[in-house]
């Protein structure tokens, strides 16, 4: 009997470390996960091909100001919404989880948006930081991972610390 509580208790401390690490992080995870930090430079970039593979043509994309568009709007803002020559914008992904549907993804996390500008046009160095929260569905169809749909909120100082 006391061999058996010694196994039991050996046993149990084995289960609670690895219960301590938290759940490994699937496959799919790790690849929707990459997707979106692999996004996140490319939207510094402004690159289209990023967009591209990003977003399904079906796209439902709400912005943080509450205007639903498509794909084609997306892809419209590339040419039109140009970040200025003198400051450089990176993106950062944190508080990231994935929650797995079959075929299906949702992803939520914290959106960290940097902007600094150049020292020429204000005389020193400046710069600014947005956050957001953002929920995306990613669908696999033909084996390939796309947004189907994107919900952004931008988090106020006031809502920062509810």
């Amino acid at each position: 009997m006391k061999k058996f509580s010694i196994v039991l208790s050996v046993g149990l401390l084995i289960l609670a470390a690895a219960g301590a690490q938290g759940p490994a992080e699937s496959a799919t995870a790790r690849e929707v996960t990459g997707m979106l930090r692999q996004f996140l430079i490319d939207a510094a970039r402004n690159d289209r091909a990023g967009f591209e593979k990003f977003f399904a043509d079906d796209v439902i994309y709400t912005r943080a100001v509450g205007v639903v568009i498509s794909k084609a709007d997306i892809l419209k803002s590339l040419d039109t919404d140009k970040p200025p020559a003198d400051s450089k914008t990176t993106y950062s992904a944190e508080d990231v989880t994935v929650h797995e549907y079959g075929d299906t993804a949702v992803v939520a996390f914290r959106l960290l948006a940097v902007t600094a500008q150049n020292e020429s046009k204000v005389g020193m160095a400046n710069t600014e930081s947005e956050s957001y929260r953002n929920t995306g569905t990613f669908l696999r169809r033909n084996g390939k991972w796309q947004v189907v749909a994107w919900q952004a909120t931008k988090i106020t100082e006031s809502g920062a610390t509810e």
